[in-house]
């Protein structure tokens, strides 16, 4: 924890070396992080550069509660959704009665089947629908609950459980798609 201090002091300081480090040590994750929740590795690209300009203009609200990954994570999380709202691409459907639709065409999962691989996964996850791939992305990588995803997203508890079941169905479908 004490090497994690000084970096960030030395970040805090402007260092270009501190700078550098933070961004080499954490930037792969955070990658990862935006690739969840991006259509493409380039849209990708500048939600993670936008992240880290955040991440680096608040550093000093870090108040060492917690871990910094922690932190750093919540601050990209936060971003990439923003970017979204700012692309106005967000789109949500709280059709109530699709849901006792949706439950009942749920695809037959080939149990004996191996599961995808994990780059696979995130291509079936970015080809989603946006509001779905961000309510998945919230409730299942991140742990949110729903009323958090509402609050979020400026949506119902209802419409994020709806994201979410139809995110689920369409990518079983696609799952059930796959070569074997």
């Amino acid at each position: 924890m004490d090497k994690e201090l000084k970096l960030i002091e030395g970040c805090l300081a402007g260092k270009r070396k501190a700078q550098n480090e933070f961004y080499s040590r954490f930037a792969p994750v955070l990658f990862g992080i935006c690739l969840r929740y991006a259509s493409n590795k380039f849209e990708a690209q500048d939600m993670l550069q936008e992240g880290f300009i955040k991440v680096f203009s608040s550093l000093a609200t870090f108040e060492n509660k917690g871990s910094i990954e922690g932190w750093i994570k919540r601050v990209v999380v936060n971003n990439a959704l923003n970017y979204l709202r700012a692309k106005a691409r967000l789109q949500f459907t709280s059709d109530l009665s699709e849901i006792e639709n949706l439950a009942d065409n749920i695809p037959e999962i080939d149990e004996t089947a191996p599961p995808p691989d994990s780059n696979t996964m995130l291509g079936l996850i970015q080809q989603l629908p946006e509001g779905y791939r961000m309510v998945f992305n919230l409730y299942v990588m991140e742990d949110y609950s729903h009323k958090e995803i509402a609050e979020i997203a400026g949506i119902s508890e209802n419409t994020s459980k709806t994201q979410l079941m139809r995110a689920r169905n369409l990518l079983q479908k696609k799952i059930s798609e796959l070569p074997r």
